[in-house]
């Protein structure tokens, strides 16, 4: 969660604790808008317990890819594909960058904000 907050720019607006002293509940929000709300994969007991950690792939949509890239070089993250221009399946171009977190989890920051309602 430090990752996702410290050097990702997540807000942490809630962190609960597990009986382990990790984080069984938390919701962040990203500056452009929106949420994540995530657990550990600590509690077998769930279906979430069945995942492993580093396993997930996660788009998010970016004003600024090129801040987001700079935050995680300077704390001497992963970057797997520094920003560059692309296009998607649908054919839609976006300028993203894709960087994996200390747990293994990509992270793909974009442009691209989904196909426009009509």
């Amino acid at each position: 969660m430090r990752f996702l907050v410290d050097v990702l720019g997540f807000t942490e607006a809630v962190a609960a604790p597990d009986e382990h002293g990790g984080i069984g509940h938390a919701e962040l929000h990203w500056p452009g808008g929106g949420a994540l709300v995530f657990g550990s994969t600590r509690h077998t007991d769930s279906v979430h317990g069945r995942m492993r950690a580093g396993t997930s792939a996660v788009y998010v949509v970016s004003d600024d890819v090129d801040a987001v890239h700079r935050r995680v070089v300077d704390a001497g993250g992963e970057v797997l594909e520094p920003p560059h221009e692309t296009r998607f399946g649908s054919g839609a171009a976006a300028y993203v960058c894709t960087v994996r977190d200390p747990e293994g989890n990509l992270w793909t920051f974009g442009t691209y904000r989904g196909p426009l309602s009509t």
